[in-house]
């Protein structure tokens, strides 16, 4: 435990820099005038610098294991926090954002390739719901506590002092963590290569409802809900803030839902594309009412679409369990890559749609709705082929 503890504190501001950006929002658009897509472009840097590294990441992690990995990733992430903390213009404020997500992509990663080799199948898909519930933990802390200290230290020291909390977790996490012994069957990792994780039957059905479903999700709950709730619902930003919150402590209390009833679950055999195919349409519903609804819609019903989305979350860990642990880093990374990559096109293309839409003349409030009505249709269509591919690699699934 005191392993996961020491990775989950580094998880914890690893979140909290993901989605920082949701509720300084309103700050970061007046102090660098920034439209809808420089905004969406802006938060999504962090998924493009993490998505980026998520490859040379896997192979990393086979060959070196979690410690040495994390430990060199989240030195750029500390580099990422003063370049913000500095930045005067919106070229070195977005490239500072690709350095944090850079820097923190090893962040979920590590631990789960570790928890691979060294818990139970059951206690896997606990530590992954709990790993999140942590992420989860950092978002609440990236709501009404920066509203409230934004005003009153600067958005900038804020940044200094998330690069010395995640400096921090490094000393932790070089104390507490065991080093990485190869074994065995680890030992054909130094001449592997993705071919074997892109070709593989259960990664195919399951990367479009990472890349859309839970990928746009995440997009959502990091960057557009705010801009959601200020902009379509009339929120001011203090309200705003709360809204988040509200958000993420209903994920964070879904999350650890997750983690206690996941291992009984395995134990009576329910397999976890069951438990996707039949509660991802919920997050459809869900996102159906929120955008009827438009201005009527506030935290609430955002926060329920986000709950609903976390059916999809239970794949991660299943992907990464269908491979021999020789390929365990690599296949999490090539599906992380997914999904964030994911995160990257949704959140940057709600904003251009959006932007799209007035620039056509349509309302503010019209424009939000129909951006999130395409996110909706394409979150739609990837189930479809989760459907399909369900029935035809059924020998695939974990």
């Amino acid at each position: 435990m005191v392993v996961f503890f020491a990775f989950a504190f580094a998880y914890f501001f690893s979140a909290l820099v993901r989605a920082i950006t949701a509720t300084l929002s309103p700050t970061l658009t007046r102090d660098f005038q920034l439209d809808a897509g420089d905004l969406g472009l802006l938060a999504g840097g962090y998924f493009l610098g993490f998505s980026a590294i998520q490859l040379p990441l896997g192979t990393l992690l086979d060959r070196h294991g979690p410690k040495k990995v994390i430990l060199g990733f989240l030195s750029v992430a500390v580099l990422g926090c003063v370049v913000f903390a500095l930045a005067t213009s919106f070229p070195v404020l977005l490239a500072a954002r690709v350095l944090c997500g850079a820097g923190v992509g090893a962040c979920l990663m590590a631990p789960l390739t570790g928890y691979r080799r060294w818990f139970t199948p059951a206690v896997q898909l606990r530590t992954n719901s709990w790993m999140l519930m942590t992420g989860s933990f950092g978002m609440l802390a990236s709501t009404l506590p920066v509203q409230w200290l934004a005003p009153v230290y600067g958005w900038r020291p804020l940044f200094w002092g998330l690069a010395a909390s995640i400096a921090l977790s490094m000393l932790l996490i070089a104390w507490q963590v065991p080093r990485w012994e190869q074994s065995g069957d680890a030992a054909p990792a130094r001449q592997g290569s993705y071919r074997e994780v892109w070709r593989h039957p259960y990664f195919r059905q399951m990367a479009p409802l990472g890349f859309f479903t839970y990928g746009g999700m995440i997009a959502v709950q990091t960057l557009w809900a705010g801009p959601w709730m200020v902009r379509v619902a009339g929120y001011d930003p203090l309200a705003s803030a709360a809204g988040l919150f509200t958000i993420n402590l209903a994920m964070l209390a879904t999350f650890w839902s997750w983690g206690m009833v996941t291992p009984a679950l395995e134990r009576r055999g329910i397999r976890t594309d069951a438990l996707i195919a039949w509660g991802t349409p919920l997050s459809f519903v869900a996102l159906a009412a929120l955008i009827a609804a438009g201005p009527a819609a506030g935290a609430w019903p955002l926060a329920l679409f986000c709950m609903a989305s976390t059916f999809v979350a239970l794949a991660q860990p299943a992907v990464g369990m269908v491979f021999p642990v020789s390929l365990a880093g690599r296949a999490l990374s090539g599906y992380n890559l997914v999904i964030f990559f994911g995160v990257f096109v949704v959140q940057w293309g709600i904003g251009l749609v959006i932007d799209a839409f007035r620039a056509a003349g349509w309302p503010e409030v019209s424009a939000f709705r129909a951006a999130f009505g395409i996110f909706l249709a394409s979150s739609v269509l990837s189930y479809a082929w989760f459907l399909w591919s369900r029935s035809h690699n059924r020998q695939a699934s974990p």
